[in-house]
């Protein structure tokens, strides 16, 4: 079978890590367990998951921006080593590359982020050719939503016009317009995020409405909805719906899990693109690699590797 290729286009970040007993309150000052650095950003940990869980039928391609500074320059070596193609990365002069700000509480495994962008966001405001990221040899193209929401819209309509499945994980999640729905092929999000981008703020619709609702908005092939330790549902374009289980783990720290998810599906449908494809193996396959990751601390190390889920 002739190599897939996989583009990620999104966010890399370096990650600063606090571990803490509990969420201080405001005005409250708290000692924290142990602090860590790291490589993420959700485009960045989905080319890694993407990297971790492939066999040599899949290459993986980072599309993004860094900055010129001790970062960005590091990144680079940092994904090579992953095995991922860089040769998409663009390093800018005069920016700073991403950072995110991670708390984790261990009590419970949850975390809150706060997300500078820097580098990921430095796009022209008007159209312009540094908005082209889509790679003519990528399959398959995977979008976030850590850079700018135009630049996203405009590659995933032209990755769409040129015949290949795209992939959005609308993280953090934001209103789309109607018209970019009929541009995706598979649309992967968590519970509140579908909420959001639905208008449904009450949650008066359940997760199967949801999944209906965006299929007949435009999405061509299936919409996948997480729902953490409730498993998730999907619904296909072909009529198939249905819901996989949570596998039953201590979570630790759920920081990368929804990007190891990511990932592992996406490997899966790349390398099943001819013929019958079975959306509920590929989802238990990206389920269980989920479930890797959130017993372990941290974000890009957390992701597991094929064949740690062959053993």
């Amino acid at each position: 079978m002739a190599q897939r290729q996989i583009a990620v286009i999104g966010s890399l970040n370096v990650d600063f890590i606090t571990r803490t007993p509990r969420m201080p309150k405001g005005g409250e000052t708290l000692t924290a367990n142990s602090f860590d650095t790291g490589f993420g950003g959700k485009g960045a940990n989905q080319a890694v998951a993407c990297a971790r869980l492939a066999n040599k039928d899949v290459q993986v391609l980072m599309v993004g921006n860094v900055g010129d500074d001790s970062f960005g320059r590091d990144y680079f070596e940092a994904l090579r080593s992953e095995g991922i193609d860089t040769s998409k990365v663009r390093q800018l002069p005069g920016q700073k590359t991403g950072i995110a700000n991670i708390i984790v509480e261990d009590s419970t495994g949850e975390n809150r982020i706060l997300f500078a962008p820097n580098a990921n966001h430095a796009f022209s405001e008007e159209l312009a050719a540094e908005w082209d990221m889509v790679p003519e040899e990528a399959d398959m193209v995977i979008f976030q939503l850590e850079i700018p929401l135009p630049v996203v819209l405009h590659n995933m309509h032209k990755a769409s016009e040129k015949g290949k499945h795209v992939v959005l994980n609308p993280a953090p999640a934001l209103v789309i317009p109607d018209e970019a729905y009929h541009c995706i092929d598979t649309l992967i999000m968590n519970e509140s995020e579908s909420a959001l981008m639905a208008g449904d703020k009450q949650g008066h619709q359940s997760p199967k409405d949801l999944a209906q609702r965006f299929l007949r908005k435009g999405v061509k092939d299936v919409v996948i909805i997480t729902l953490g330790g409730d498993g998730l549902v999907y619904a296909t374009s072909s009529g198939r719906s249905g819901h996989v289980d949570a596998l039953k783990v201590r979570v630790v720290d759920t920081t990368a899990a929804g990007d190891t998810f990511v990932g592992g599906y996406a490997v899966q449908r790349a390398k099943h693109a001819s013929g019958q494809f079975d959306h509920e193996k590929a989802l238990e396959f990206a389920t269980f690699a989920a479930s890797k990751t959130v017993e372990r601390k941290g974000a890009m190390a957390a992701i597991p590797f094929l064949r740690e889920l062959c053993t």
